[in-house]
């Protein structure tokens, strides 16, 4: 897999339904990433790049998310129990 030899730039991606959960996507460019109906439940995705990212229906609880970049990102219908959101 690309994440395990480093790549970073995951940009325009479909991960769709994808099972992330517990992965570490610190840093990680999804910039445009069809993430609807992922799991990302206890990703990391601190300092991660989101913008315009579809995470409809996305499973984000207990995520890390401090830092990452959510403008204009999709999280119409994403569950998000306990999801840390800081500036």
């Amino acid at each position: 897999m690309l994440l395990a030899a480093g790549e970073r730039n995951f940009q325009n991606i479909d991960l769709s339904s994808a099972n992330l959960s517990g992965i570490n996507l610190k840093g990680i460019n999804l910039v445009r990433a069809n993430l609807r109906h992922a799991n990302l439940r206890w990703a990391d995705l601190r300092g991660a790049d989101l913008q315009w990212a579809d995470l409809r229906g996305a499973d984000l609880s207990w995520a890390k998310l401090e830092g990452a970049n959510l403008t204009s990102a999709n999280l119409k219908g994403a569950k998000m129990a306990d999801g840390i959101i800081h500036d």
